[in-house]
């Protein structure tokens, strides 16, 4: 979540909401230039693909955000301990993120 909360707020997206509660969707409604959009963000640990999602859950936000008239768009974050992506993350220890990026839904 930081990582894409960084990302939006240097995009300049304006926060209306954050939502960090596992499974809850989406994770950010934003503005910017008038427009409302909805973020949702997915973390995974290597070697899953942060590209990837839950197409069930992501139709039921696009519903919402279709009511509400706004853009929906996925933040998948890829998760890995930087000395080696096959040993799991430590807490305090150095870890590497793979984020690129939003990739528009609707």
């Amino acid at each position: 979540m930081k990582e894409v909360g960084s990302f939006l707020e240097a995009e300049g997206y304006e926060f209306l909401a954050i939502n960090s509660k596992i499974k809850r969707s989406p994770q950010y409604v934003c503005v910017k230039d008038k427009v409302l959009y909805f973020v949702v963000v997915n973390a995974c640990l290597y070697p899953k693909s942060p590209k990837s999602y839950d197409i069930k859950q992501m139709n039921k936000v696009k519903i919402h955000a279709k009511k509400n008239n706004a853009k929906l768009y996925f933040a998948g974050v890829g998760l890995a301990n930087a000395k080696d992506y096959n040993l799991p993350l430590i807490k305090n220890n150095p870890y590497v993120v793979n984020f690129n990026g939003l990739e528009k839904i609707i």
